[in-house]
């Protein structure tokens, strides 16, 4: 997880905290501590071990927040792969996007929701309890930061809740996630040069407004919304193309009568590209495959008399795709790593063709040197 460290698990989600989590809880700790100090009765260490406290409880705050997303995306049927407290914030980690523009809305609302009832909770127990003091500053703090927790997550780009909210506006007026994704991602991008102008004048001393905070997380915005960009427009374009689009030329196919030594002959000496061969019966259709150091089990005097198709091995079912299937889904399987090559077959099972990652990757370029943007 980049370094995180798990700590454990939340209603069955891995729980990280990144290494720079600790350093803001330093700061937020003597920021607290601090003002707490300001208070009579509060002398030694107290005002820090209550600024402490508040750093903890703000986390838990930060925590809950990310659990109303983790929340709602498993109602969906979303596994939350994890969830992860750093120098920002916190991050739930999900498996995959939500079905519709509909249920995407409600996973990036979540979070904001649950901060505005955190708000209205320590505000209510501000008032109606008559605390005082140290306790009322505490509860007082705690209310502003939620409100600002969830405010600053409304602003409309990626990759904060209200840039997923926006993409979920996009996406239901369009019908295309990804230009939603595009849409929010500018969006953010805009956000990002403005976080980082406003904090570069407040660093030189020509503006009042801003901080150091606002220039970093201008830049956490502007990087991770041009990300989201990217992304969005590589998914497009793999949802657009099909495996078949990705074959590759002169994929390794051979027939099961061809004997060892024809194979060995024809195929493997002076030849190193493949390690591996599909095997396909006259109609075409796939039967298995054949690996090259399967050779080795059979003396040379006997490649002659040898066919291949006493060497075939059946081929993972999970491992074959439809010609007609997406590149997006292809990619998927391949990102997964259970598999470096799949064959591509249509649906009367004649076999295509082999793609890798390395084929995927020749047919963006070839496509993006044609059609340039």
């Amino acid at each position: 997880m980049n370094g995180s460290i798990r700590v454990g698990n939340l209603l069955g989600i891995p729980f990280y905290v990144n290494p720079s989590w600790f350093l803001v809880l330093a700061l937020v700790t003597f920021e607290f501590g601090g003002y707490l100090s300001g208070f009579a009765g509060l002398t030694g260490l107290l005002p820090w071990v209550l600024g402490f406290v508040g750093a903890l409880l703000l986390f838990a705050s930060v925590l809950a927040h990310e659990l109303g997303h983790s929340l709602v995306a498993i109602r969906q049927g979303i596994e939350v792969k994890s969830i992860t407290l750093f120098l920002f914030g916190g991050l739930a980690s999900l498996e995959k996007e939500s079905q519709t523009p509909g249920e995407a809305f409600w996973v990036a609302i979540a979070g904001p929701l649950v901060s505005l009832a955190l708000f209205a909770l320590f505000t209510g127990i501000g008032v109606s309890s008559g605390v005082s003091g140290p306790l009322a500053a505490i509860l007082s703090l705690l209310a502003s930061i939620n409100l600002v927790l969830a405010l600053f997550n409304l602003i409309p780009g990626l990759p904060l809740d209200g840039g997923n909210i926006l993409k979920s506006v996009v996406w239901k007026i369009t019908g295309n996630p990804y230009r939603g994704v595009v849409f929010a991602s500018r969006v953010g991008q805009v956000v990002g040069w403005m976080g980082i102008s406003i904090g570069i004048l407040s660093v030189l001393g020509l503006s009042n407004f801003g901080s150091i905070w606002t220039l970093l997380i201008g830049v956490f915005l502007l990087q991770n919304a041009g990300m989201s960009a990217q992304s969005a427009t590589l998914q497009e374009k793999l949802q657009d193309l099909k495996a078949e689009d990705a074959v590759i030329p002169e994929s390794p196919i051979i027939s099961p009568d061809l004997s060892l030594r024809e194979f060995a002959n024809n195929y493997i000496i002076g030849k190193k590209e493949w390690r591996k061969f599909l095997v396909t019966d006259e109609q075409g259709q796939l039967i298995g495959a054949i690996a090259v150091d399967d050779l080795k089990t059979v003396p040379t005097s006997n490649w002659t008399t040898t066919p291949v198709s006493e060497l075939i091995q059946p081929v993972d079912l999970d491992a074959i795709v439809k010609s007609d299937q997406s590149l997006l889904e292809v990619i998927t399987l391949l990102e997964q790593g259970k598999f470096t090559q799949l064959p591509v077959v249509r649906e009367n099972g004649v076999l295509v063709g082999l793609l890798e990652k390395a084929s995927i990757v020749s047919l963006l370029e070839k496509r993006t040197q044609t059609n340039p943007a």
